[in-house]
């Protein structure tokens, strides 16, 4: 008997029938005399909906209030699901993130998985029980219910699966795997067999929606194999599992867009030592993530610092920095939200020249124009104008033949 994860995102339960659908799934699987630990999202657009809320109610709300109204959007999925599981036989039981045992840090809205104590799930388990648990969530130091960021169901069930130490880990989703790029945008993208955990998590932190690069570094840290499926199809799906010699055959394996990125520039920095180191230990201090950053050449001992983070987190990062503005010295802070990030990954491109002339030359003949450039071992990345994300991804899939993969 094998002890089963799986995972279902909001569009896999956004409605009574998706629900019915997704417990006829769970049954199958414990018919087949597994063991079931189910972590769910929000139903359909819920969480969007409260953030709504919550935007129409206070145009800042407190991270503590933010994460006490977003979790109950996964609440209401998890009793749904097991009245769903009940009207068909089964034995099944509903828990919050604190339920099942996931502590957290104090950081709300963005929150780390500091512990699991799963001591209950296993009980439930040992009962005989479906557990169906709430994702995106968990129980801080301070025992307020503190929520994971956007995806953080995803988190949840790799989190779960390591500590049980489960035989599968199953993410169910809206199409069926992983494909070199949107099939939405481009619609010859191919969906791939499997995907080295480097080159998934340089897909998923730069825009890919399957999985949330969080659960993707999780899984690597702990071994955890992840599968990617389609919750409306029986059809196969893609492995997200360690690297392997074939998997440096293909030169760039995806091509992906992250439509969410602001470009922030303080101008007239004084170029000196520690101004940097005091600009970005602010941002730290505000929980803000820093992507790319470039720094213009001095000139009279003045300098402007260009840097990108989330779009949701402009408003954010301007406070922050005007706060230290003063004291470090600069004119101004001048925010661009309408900025995307596009890049080609793979693992291939370790030990291949040639990406970076091919991707920059696919991009000029398509008449992209190149704001910032970031490059790791396996990824390189630019930040381009918004109105261009699209005809980018088609333009690379197009260069590198992708849709052979």
């Amino acid at each position: 008997m094998a002890l089963i994860v799986q995972k279902y995102g909001g569009s896999s339960v956004a409605d009574v029938e998706c629900m019915k659908r997704v417990a006829g799934r769970i049954k199958t699987t414990a018919d087949a005399g597994n063991s079931v630990v189910v972590v769910v999202s929000a139903m359909g657009k819920t969480t969007d909906r409260l953030v709504q809320l919550a935007r129409e109610v206070h145009a800042d709300p407190s991270d503590r209030e933010y994460d006490m109204l977003l979790s109950t959007g996964e609440q209401i999925s998890i009793s749904i699901l097991a009245m769903a599981l009940h009207d068909l036989g089964l034995k099944a039981v509903s828990m919050t993130g604190p339920q099942a045992g996931f502590i957290t840090d104090d950081a709300h809205t963005k929150a780390k998985i500091m512990d699991m104590k799963p001591v209950r799930v296993q009980r439930m388990l040992d009962e005989g029980n479906i557990v169906i648990i709430a994702g995106f969530q968990g129980l801080s130091p301070s025992g307020d219910i503190s929520t994971l960021g956007r995806g953080g169901s995803d988190l949840s069930a790799v989190a779960m699966a390591a500590t049980l130490k489960a035989d599968k880990c199953q993410i169910f989703t809206d199409v069926e795997g992983v494909y070199t790029t949107d099939p939405r945008v481009v619609p010859e993208a191919a969906k791939l067999d499997e995907v080295a955990y480097d080159e998934m998590l340089e897909l998923a932190s730069l825009g890919a929606k399957v999985l949330q690069a969080r659960s993707v570094e999780f899984a690597k840290k702990y071994g955890v194999v992840i599968e990617v499926l389609s919750s409306f199809t029986d059809a196969p799906g893609t492995l997200v599992k360690e690297e392997v010699k074939n998997m440096e055959q293909l030169l760039v394996r995806g091509v992906a867009a992250d439509k969410s990125q602001a470009k922030i520039t303080v101008r007239d920095l004084p170029d000196q030592p520690g101004v940097a180191a005091e600009l970005f230990a602010a941002l730290a201090e505000a929980n803000v993530n820093v992507d790319m950053i470039i720094q213009n050449m001095s000139a009279e001992g003045k300098t402007d610092l260009s840097f990108t983070v989330p779009s949701d987190d402009a408003d954010k990062s301007k406070a922050a920095v005007n706060k230290v503005l003063g004291h470090i010295g600069g004119s101004e802070v001048i925010v661009d939200s309408e900025k995307a990030k596009i890049s080609v990954v793979g693992v291939g491109m370790r030990s291949n020249s040639g990406v970076a002339h091919k991707m920059f030359q696919a991009l000029a003949d398509s008449g992209v124009n190149l704001h910032m450039i970031s490059t790791s071992e396996i990824k390189i990345s630019a930040l381009i104008d918004m109105s261009k994300a699209d005809l980018a991804v088609q333009c690379l899939h197009a260069a590198f033949e992708l849709e052979k993969a």
